[in-house]
């Protein structure tokens, strides 16, 4: 009876370490050299993947500083740095998907890029999209693609039509974008991302996400019925998915636009699930509020979006971010966790 009453408090603690994650208590102060700029430029979404190499690629999207914050959607092109520890100091080495011939529905923009290696290849999901210039012809032209090349540096060979498409008078009825992908423990591949519904244009319907699965990195993904993380009627309640699975769960971090979530503003909010297709929030929901816990102190500001995570030996160990300042200045940071 006493070994029995033993395993059980070993196993509830166990249970409880693999369900309790608690981004809050994770997150350490920053060094300088975990804040990337590129000059001249405005940078977004930073998702980070180790080389054979023993380097770090951060993938990220940039557009000239000029246009100002709101060009992504006109300008963006995902490029790539370099670095040789997980938070930097990253420099720029390339651009990895530039624009290309106008008769491809990715012809003028890329962005939100997402970096994962599964076996020996390394797969790019990423928002493409196509315009006359204007501002939300390009919004509602966005679609989801992957590249896939041998290397981070390598040759990244994009897909000529989109990955996710749109479905009419589906929640996605509008454009899809916000990709992210985790490996299920069956060896098949989850993918969550955005999309807007049918509604009054030019910004439609409610912003919500779905669920898509394939049998192969590169797909095809098939479609899910049921919409995730949503919160009774609220018409945008969240963006920014990124997805994992670790410990017999998957687990997801997004934008709380509003606080609808964490009750704490706009923030990032932890959600949790057994099987990637029914997700509720989490024990310990709230991630973070607009702050940067800086070595030198702690800076509050406008936006942190765009979370992306590095691992190691299956541990969250980097949580890289998306800080809007201004309409000029922005960048990505690599945030230390225990």
């Amino acid at each position: 009876m006493r070994k029995l009453l033993i395993f059980s408090l070993l196993l509830g603690v166990l249970n409880a370490n693999s369900q309790d994650l608690d981004f809050t208590k994770m997150i350490q102060p920053l060094p300088q050299t975990a804040k990337f700029e590129d000059n001249g430029y405005m940078v977004w979404c930073g998702s980070m993947v180790k080389g054979d190499d023993g380097k770090y690629y951060l993938f990220y999207s940039r557009w000239p500083q000029s246009k100002k914050h709101l060009a992504w959607v006109t300008d963006s092109e995902v490029a790539v740095a370099v670095a040789n520890a997980p938070t930097g100091p990253y420099k720029f080495a390339k651009v990895v998907l530039p624009k290309r011939d106008k008769k491809y529905w990715d012809a003028d923009v890329t962005h939100n890029p997402t970096i994962y290696k599964f076996g020996n290849k390394y797969y790019l999901y990423y928002m493409g999209n196509y315009g006359n210039g204007e501002w939300w012809d390009h919004r509602n032209h966005q679609r989801i693609g992957v590249a896939v090349a041998d290397s981070p540096l390598g040759q990244w060979k994009r897909s000529n039509t989109p990955l996710v498409d749109t479905t009419t008078n589906a929640f996605d009825h509008l454009l899809t974008n916000n990709p992210s992908v985790a490996q299920r423990p069956d060896g098949t591949f989850l993918m969550v991302y955005k999309g807007v519904s049918n509604g009054k244009m030019p910004f439609g319907g409610r912003v919500l996400h779905g669920v898509a699965i394939a049998n192969r990195p590169e797909g095809p993904f098939v479609k899910q019925p049921k919409p995730v993380f949503v919160k009774d009627t609220v018409k945008f309640a969240a963006e920014d998915p990124y997805i994992w699975f670790q410990e017999g769960k998957y687990w997801a971090i997004v934008k709380d636009m509003k606080g609808v979530f964490t009750n704490a503003g706009t923030s990032l909010a932890l959600f949790e699930s057994l099987d990637g297709l029914d997700w509720k929030p989490a024990k310990n929901i709230l991630v973070s509020t607009l702050e940067i816990p800086w070595e030198t102190g702690t800076e509050k500001v406008a936006k942190l979006e765009r979370p992306q995570l590095y691992f190691e030996n299956g541990k969250p160990k980097v949580l890289f971010c998306a800080v809007y300042v201004t309409e000029t200045v922005n960048y990505n940071v690599a945030i230390p966790l225990k």
